[in-house]
């Protein structure tokens, strides 16, 4: 593997300078300590009177330069699964140009919030998982979310009553943001895999795999999307709660692929010429002490020790597989479908 490492490393600079335009939305990640914010709104309100078109109006309060300013932002529910399944809906957000202008939110006309799931304790733990998922994907690959963790006071509307929670949560950047910032567009029509750029494509199926995710499908953009950057179709996933790498109280497991948990890896990437298998490979592998650093530098943020152990163990089993020759060409190359 050493002797490709110069080859290697080339092809995969010429993904990695692909232009990249500095845009206003950009603002709100520059700094990735959380954001507080505060929201008041009704979870049964969200869930029962939005829809894909239909938004309540409500205000969001952010701490910004040690000042507290409020802006009006739209809400709905996504998320069919979790909009059934969860106490707190994930929500999608929309604000209007007069109101985020010359804000710390300028040039996000659309965000999503992602929030914890139910009334457990493990709840904010699994919103770490997640968020770090993002962060690990930013240093594998240019084309990825921009992402912003907040802490969030939550007043929760109860008719006459409320009750207040305080959430950890994240924001992920609009899909257009990111295919504006790489001078590309949203590409929103079903295509076949193997038509979509092969290094990256390779890049985001070993990534998955090491989530442990089998909630995905890039042909039906399901849980990921499509950018049309340079001529070519590349893969930008999101929403990782349901992996083995977060491994929540309410994940289901995907029986048809012979599983029996969310944590059973199986490679769902498509058959690719060997050479950027070998090439993602050894990414991944020079790669392992910086990831493990981010991964590691999280640890004292965990309610529960045991989530961020099991977390670290399950990447940990990531990398016994792509350091073993036998046990990449086993768990990986053979299994790479075909159709």
């Amino acid at each position: 593997m050493k002797n490709q490492g110069i080859f290697a490393f080339i092809l995969l600079l010429s993904v990695f300078v692909s232009a990249q335009k500095p845009i206003k939305s950009d603002l709100l990640y520059k700094d990735q300590t959380p954001l507080n914010i505060k929201l008041n709104y009704s979870n049964k309100e969200v869930n029962m009177n939005t829809d894909d078109s239909t938004y309540i109006k409500t205000s969001m309060e952010f701490l910004h330069e040690e000042k507290w300013s409020s802006i009006e932002v739209s809400i709905r529910a996504r998320g069919n699964f979790r909009r059934s399944e969860c106490y707190f809906p994930p929500i999608k957000m929309k604000i209007k140009k007069e109101h985020y202008k010359e804000t710390l939110f300028d040039g996000n006309k659309s965000l999503k919030l992602v929030l914890p799931c139910k009334l457990e304790p493990e709840n904010n733990d699994n919103i770490l998982q997640e968020f770090i998922a993002y962060k690990i994907y930013e240093q594998i690959s240019p084309y990825h979310f921009k992402t912003r963790r907040v802490d969030i006071d939550f007043n929760e509307i109860r008719g006459k009553k409320t009750k207040d929670f305080k959430l950890k949560g994240f924001l992920i950047e609009d899909d257009k943001r990111v295919a504006k910032r790489h001078e590309g567009k949203v590409f929103e029509r079903y295509i076949h895999p193997m038509a979509m750029q092969h290094l990256t494509s390779v890049q985001n199926a070993f990534f998955q795999y090491l989530l442990g995710n089998t909630d995905f499908s890039v042909a039906y953009q399901h849980n990921g999307k499509l950018l049309y950057v340079d001529k070519t179709i590349i893969p930008l996933p999101y929403d990782f709660d349901m992996t083995g790498w977060v491994n929540p109280s309410y994940a289901t497991v995907n029986s048809s692929l012979g599983i029996s948990s969310v944590q059973d890896r199986v490679y769902r990437g498509f058959k690719r010429d060997q050479e950027y298998f070998d090439q993602v490979r050894e990414q991944f592998i020079e790669k392992k002490s910086q990831l493990m650093q981010i991964v590691s530098s999280f640890e004292n943020e965990f309610s529960n020790p045991k989530e961020y152990e099991n977390m670290f163990e399950f990447m940990e089993a990531f990398y016994e597989v792509l350091e073993s020759d036998s046990n990449f060409e086993k768990a990986i190359v053979s299994k790479a479908r075909t159709k």
